[in-house]
């Protein structure tokens, strides 16, 4: 049997050969985030303005927060509006 020439590899190899692996993994993961902290936002009934006054902070901090190309955000905001849903955060590092 022929191997098929035109097989690649797979679609982190790509990302990976192309030096953009970390920035596509950083963008997923932080739009995972601003998607679960709005669909949270929406079952608690919450607005934006609820959620920042929850959180001791402005409008615009809970804007970036659910931003998901906006990829720096702190530990603390994080925190802050975990505590504001009434939940923790579980951080967890994993093999490469």
């Amino acid at each position: 049997m022929k191997k098929n020439i035109h097989r690649g590899g797979d679609f982190r190899d790509f990302l990976r050969g192309e030096g953009i692996l970390e920035e596509v993994e950083e963008r997923a993961m932080k739009q995972a985030l601003a998607l679960q902290l709005a669909r949270l936002l929406k079952e608690n009934e919450l607005t934006k303005a609820e959620m920042a006054a929850r959180m001791k902070t402005s409008r615009a901090a809970v804007d970036r927060l659910l931003d998901a190309s906006n990829t720096s955000v702190t530990l603390a905001t994080l925190g802050k509006a975990a505590r504001a849903l009434g939940l923790t955060i579980k951080i967890e590092l994993a093999p490469a």
